[in-house]
């Protein structure tokens, strides 16, 4: 079967440097990359090469988004190549985070053509793994910005509000394997090894002009994700990463089995910005006791969305639909009054007191006297955040949005 390597990056430079090394070690690697700059023009360039060809093809899409890119060209690509040629490169655009293009090569459904029924990319190569290129000298201050990708010139599209760190935090932590475009210097070097260590554990880090096979995600462990999305119950540390503090660098894990009184929450959540490389975690409200919020900050940046319910309450259906672990943990953790209605955070913080953050969120939970009485007070309480929400803060949309990089457990995304 056809081995696909999904590629990713903003350093363009050590981008093509690991694509020349790919193709240094593999001649017959083919690279298949979509330019979205026109994106909002209803454009994309396709360009296709290998040892022999270097195609390059103007594309007209109806509607001009990235999932139409995916679905419309880059699937139909992949099933044209698939059993013809031993390996393809997937060089993503510099502004694409590879967990949502992962979720769509393993679940959209699309006809291959010549009478083959529809199936999904993965039905028809195996795919390896997701490479991400890196600066190390200015990956951390990327990490930890507040800086939109319009600002930096990394989109044009108007209604893209991510931030370079929700960029570059989303693909070093997806990736298996990290290229590091130079060897890491002095300034900064013990600090950006000691988040990677944190933030990617299983991920080995190699530099672009030396890579060995493993660019190819290669003899990686049984740890290596290898582009599976996670879901929104799965641990949070993945990996056994270090506990300890080093070189500035602490992990906070936060747990607790009360719900957030929502205002106060509002107040702390800006805890889990400053001087914090990334957040992410499930968080119970005490005016909404069945859902089950995804908090998901990088640098500057943070989204918070409805991600499913919990099983506390939930009929048959709702426990089979749930899979085997989650299950499992569910009932392991079982609480009397609460069932698996918890509070669980994992925060790596760079230029921030974790015992602070503690603080702030043990704060914003319900106190005893709030809690006695009872839910249907619980009701009238303010509620700032909406169904899904935005920080920095503006007023909270009343929607719910899902984000297509969880299989079982679609995650609320602003």
């Amino acid at each position: 079967m056809t081995e696909l390597v999904v590629l990713c990056g903003t350093e363009r430079d050590g981008v093509e440097r690991t694509i020349a090394r790919m193709r240094e070690l593999d001649p017959g690697v083919v690279v298949l990359h979509h330019d979205l700059h026109d994106l909002g023009r209803g454009l994309v360039h396709r360009r296709l090469r290998d040892h022999d060809r270097d195609e390059r093809t103007v594309l007209e899409l109806a509607h001009g988004c990235v999932s139409c890119t995916i679905r419309e060209d880059v699937l139909p690509t992949l099933a044209e190549l698939a059993g013809t040629v031993g390996r393809v490169v997937l060089h993503l655009d510099p502004r694409l985070e590879p967990e949502p293009v992962c979720w769509a090569l393993g679940s959209v459904l699309f006809e291959p053509g010549d009478g083959r029924e529809a199936c999904t990319a993965v039905d028809l190569v195996d795919l390896r793994g997701v490479v991400a290129v890196l600066d190390p000298d200015s990956w951390l201050e990327d990490a930890t910005g507040d800086a939109t990708l319009p600002e930096r010139g990394l989109s044009t599209l108007p209604e893209d509000e991510r931030t370079v760190a929700q960029l570059a935090v989303g693909q070093a932590e997806f990736a298996d394997v990290l290229v590091l475009t130079r060897s890491v210097g002095p300034a900064g070097a013990d600090r950006t090894a000691a988040v990677l260590d944190r933030l990617c554990p299983t991920a080995p880090r190699l530099l672009a002009g030396r890579a060995d096979h493993r660019v190819f995600c290669d003899g990686l462990g049984p740890e290596a994700r290898r582009g599976v999305p996670g879901g929104v119950h799965d641990p949070l540390l993945r990996g056994a990463p270090p506990l300890e503090a080093d070189s500035g660098v602490r992990t906070l894990l936060f747990s607790a089995r009360r719900p957030f009184h929502p205002d106060r929450l509002h107040e702390a959540i800006d805890s889990l910005l400053d001087g914090v490389v990334r957040a992410r975690g499930r968080i119970w409200l005490a005016t909404r006791p069945d859902a089950v919020l995804w908090v998901e900050s990088a640098g500057g940046g943070m989204r918070i969305g409805h991600a499913g319910d919990w099983l506390a309450g939930a009929d048959d259906s709702a426990w089979a639909e749930a899979g085997d672990q989650r299950r499992a943990l569910a009932a392991l953790a079982w609480h009397p009054r609460w069932g698996d209605r918890a509070q669980d955070l994992v925060a790596i913080c760079h230029d921030a007191d974790p015992d602070e953050i503690d603080a702030a969120l043990r704060a914003a939970l319900l106190t005893d006297a709030e809690i006695a009485a009872g839910e249907d007070a619980w009701t009238a309480l303010p509620d700032p955040f909406g169904w899904a929400h935005d920080e920095p803060c503006e007023d909270p949309a009343p929607v719910s949005l899902q984000d297509p990089t969880l299989r079982d457990d679609p995650r609320g995304e602003i």
